[in-house]
């Protein structure tokens, strides 16, 4: 199932099909190590739901939902 990384929920595994933007947005996308293959796990949420906490490559990132609008994941079971 092909979803947006905004629709996952905590605790959830994904790999990243397809990052769907350009220019600095996907850059800054792809410097965090979000490229298409890799595998992360949603880690948390603020009380907002705004930023997301990932755990990614061995590391721990937040990206803000607008970025993750831009992300379409695999989920992993």
């Amino acid at each position: 199932m092909i979803i947006s990384m905004r629709k996952m929920k905590d605790n959830q595994k994904g790999r990243i099909v397809k990052v769907n933007c350009e220019g600095e947005l996907r850059q800054r996308i792809n410097d965090m190590g979000l490229t298409s293959g890799a595998e992360f796990k949603v880690i948390g949420r603020a009380p907002l739901f705004d930023p997301v906490a990932l755990k990614i490559r061995g590391f721990t990132i937040t990206l803000r939902n607008n970025e993750a609008d831009h992300i379409e994941v695999e989920v992993i079971d």
